[in-house]
């Protein structure tokens, strides 16, 4: 292993790209450390300590990478463009917008223009969720009732949304840059380093309850332990697939003959990745964002439902994970189309006839095998909050976080590998080639 990293850098254009994205990952976190001026630092990290994890800011913080808990320039990250990205490509493949379709059928101008809709969309929702963020951080209770902001006025508010907006827009261009210039998925890449930088934190933590005997080495072990063994199913689920064998028809041509060769049809057991989570998170706090609002009985009976931990919460957001599952695969996925294709290339699935019945076969499939990937999504994100409940510690790497960090490890380590094996080198494995997972967001 260390001598396949050492050869990383001995191929120059390899080793250029490696520093780029190191660079501009560098440049990501520095923005993220810069406050935005007029807020005061001790109530801000005064109000995400009473919060954590258990609410909406918790939520953005996590794919922030910690820039929200410090009100930065960078505080949105790039959860404007994801969002942007998943409803155009939702609209595309829901066939909603005739354009949209005709766009996807134009190649690489029609991707073009796909790609300038979506930074678009990711203008109009970073400055709405800017100004919606700017507001309830000024309005949120923080302990001791010191204010973020002391006297806030529509001068700061104009100039705190139009530098959230500019950050957003920079993160997005940084992360396409990236793609481009270095290695690796830009975008994924910064939720990714986000993530990671949280785990130094959370294990000195982990060592501070143990030296206080808040928690034994038992039971620290023991909760190594899971996270790991989660983190090893995680890996061997997501880059599982379902293959289905195909046999192409022999063609004489001329004197020659063609074709006869046998393939596959790969469907991956987890299609959606972590979209369907990001989806089921962001309608699940919405209302738990409005009730913060209000100090009504109605507000507070929302909050205390829709915690996490609680059993209505975690049903509604295990059953939200396994809808959206179903619907990004039926609208990623075209079971008619692939059997239309293959009829044309004169590819058949043995035992099944073409047309019809071979799109029957792909769905009845693809149905059975996305609801053991969508039980599977269902359960990682919701092990963590019982996990935080009986180890009566933070469970810090765990559902969503643990999706993408795996995700984007696979995605990286193959393109290093692919890189490395096209110039003659040996890949990170001595045997067998490691099985990239996607996780291109942004990408189509």
């Amino acid at each position: 292993m260390i001598q396949s990293i050492a050869n990383v850098f001995e191929v120059p254009d390899l080793r250029k790209r490696v520093l780029y994205t190191l660079g501009a990952l560098a440049v990501y976190r520095l923005g993220a450390a810069i406050p935005i001026p007029g807020i005061n630092s001790e109530a801000i990290r005064a109000l995400f300590a009473a919060t954590s994890a258990n609410n909406i800011l918790g939520f953005l913080d996590m794919f922030s990478g910690g820039a929200l808990g410090q009100f930065s320039i960078f505080s949105m990250g790039v959860m404007p463009y994801i969002n942007a990205s998943i409803i155009v490509s939702l609209l595309q493949g829901a066939h909603v917008i005739p354009y949209l379709d005709r766009l996807a059928k134009e190649g690489e101008l029609g991707r073009r223009k796909l790609n300038q809709l979506t930074r678009y969309l990711t203008l109009f929702l970073a400055a709405f969720q800017g100004f919606g963020l700017t507001i309830a951080i000024t309005k949120m209770p923080t302990p001791g009732n010191i204010p973020v902001v002391a006297n806030p006025t529509w001068f700061f508010y104009v100039v705190t949304v139009l530098t959230m907006t500019a950050g957003c827009v920079f993160v997005m261009w940084l992360g396409e840059q990236m793609t481009e210039q270095g290695i690796g998925n830009g975008i994924s890449l910064i939720i990714f380093t986000g993530i990671v930088d949280r785990i130094p934190g959370a294990v000195m933590k982990l060592a501070q309850l143990v030296q206080a005997d808040e928690v034994s080495i038992i039971k620290a072990l023991l909760l190594i332990g899971i996270i790991l063994a989660i983190t090893a199913f995680v890996v061997e689920v997501e880059t599982a697939q379902r293959k289905i064998p195909i046999q192409y028809a022999k063609k004489v041509v001329g004197r020659k003959m063609y074709g006869g060769a046998s393939s596959f049809l790969p469907l991956k057991v987890d299609q959606s990745g972590v979209i369907a989570v990001i989806f089921a998170a962001s309608l699940l706090s919405v209302p738990m964002f409005v009730a913060q609002f209000s100090n009504s009985s109605i507000a507070q009976g929302i909050n205390n439902f829709l915690g996490r931990g609680n059993w209505v919460y975690e049903a509604l957001y295990g059953g939200l994970i396994i809808f959206f599952c179903y619907f990004y695969n039926s609208v990623s996925i075209n079971p008619q189309d692939l059997a239309e294709n293959l009829k044309k290339s004169g590819g058949f699935i043995p035992g099944t006839r073409p047309g019809d019945p071979t799109a029957k076969y792909i769905e009845w499939v693809l149905d059975r095998i996305t609801l053991g990937g969508a039980l599977f999504v269902a359960a990682v994100c919701v092990l963590p909050d019982y996990l935080r409940s009986s180890f009566n510690t933070p469970f810090y790497f765990g559902g969503t976080a643990l999706l993408i960090c795996v995700g984007v490890a696979l995605d990286t380590m193959g393109q290093l590998e692919s890189h490395m094996i096209m110039r003659n080198y040996e890949g990170f494995l001595k045997k067998g080639r490691i099985r990239q997972r996607w996780f291109n967001v942004g990408q189509r």
